[in-house]
């Protein structure tokens, strides 16, 4: 066995190159590939050392895994290691055809909820899904090709609000059932 090195970023650890695009496939190969060989119960039988460190590499690429399976997750870490924050937290500006856009699904789903239909729900779930597959393409060439980091940041910002409108979506499908 050989050791997690735990300054690899997360790329490196599943032996990547750093880009947005990747094959989700591959990365779940290499994912079982790397648990099977650092899972704690392989060291259930070793010095506590060795299950502590087992323990931490676990949850390295568990980290790393999740990190890189989510799009939102792998954006925002991409344009970290090349030194851009996405300020999701503090740059809520968006552009104001967005916004609007943002306010008619919000209020697109709540009819829908009013109205008990699900039919306009998966219609807007679909929808959505589309979008949010075309800004990740976007995204991809952003950061990928063009290396524009500030605009790929405002992207990840857009795709956040849009994992924010499919939960609330998911939410309105969950109170139509209950």
């Amino acid at each position: 066995m050989h050791a997690i090195d735990f300054q690899k970023n997360f790329f490196e650890l599943f032996g990547l190159p750093e880009r947005y695009r990747l094959d989700r496939a591959d990365l779940s190969q290499r994912y079982r590939a790397l648990q099977n060989e650092v899972h704690p119960d392989k060291f259930s039988h070793r010095p506590e050392s060795e299950r502590r460190l087992s323990m931490q590499w676990a949850t390295q690429v568990n980290e790393a895994y999740q990190t890189l399976g989510d799009p939102v997750r792998r954006g925002r870490y991409l344009l970290l290691q090349r030194g851009v924050d996405t300020q999701e937290e503090t740059n809520t500006a968006m552009p104001p055809d967005f916004l609007m856009q943002q306010m008619e699904w919000r209020e697109a789903i709540e009819e829908a909820v009013q109205a008990r239909d699900a039919a306009a729900l998966t219609d807007m779930e679909t929808r959505l899904q589309h979008e949010m597959h075309e800004l990740e393409a976007r995204l991809a060439v952003k950061i990928d090709e063009e290396g524009d980091y500030p605009a790929a940041a405002g992207d990840v910002r857009k795709l956040r609000f849009m994992e924010k409108l499919a939960e609330q979506i998911a939410s309105a499908f969950d109170g139509l059932d209950g």
